[in-house]
């Protein structure tokens, strides 16, 4: 039930949205460019789910540089040059999405 006394339902209302437009694109009347142009952004915006996944990285690496250096503080320089690597290496992997993201808009 879409609208149940006054509150919507916001995950059934997406996927009635979704469902609409799906419809529409796979339908006969619409042409194969449009269809395309449809799915490329679809395409976009699931490779953009990728930075959620750099930014949960970045907070673990330097949630886990402050416990180790709350742990042994004697340690501190070579933990963050460990910290920094952790860091440059998981927000690659979070620029590479948006560099999918990006070649699927513009391609």
């Amino acid at each position: 039930m879409l609208f149940l006394h006054g509150v919507i339902d916001v995950g059934e209302f997406i996927y009635y949205k979704f469902d609409i437009c799906c419809n529409y694109v796979l339908s006969e009347k619409v042409s194969m460019d449009l269809r395309l142009e449809c799915f490329k952004i679809l395409g976009a915006g699931v490779a953009t789910i990728s930075l959620v996944g750099a930014g949960a990285g970045v907070g673990i690496v330097f949630g886990s540089l402050l416990l180790s250096i709350s742990r042994n503080p004697n340690v501190k320089g070579e933990l963050f040059s460990y910290a920094i690597l952790g860091f440059a290496l998981t927000e690659a992997v979070g620029l590479l999405g948006l560099m999918m993201s990006f070649l699927l808009l513009f391609r």
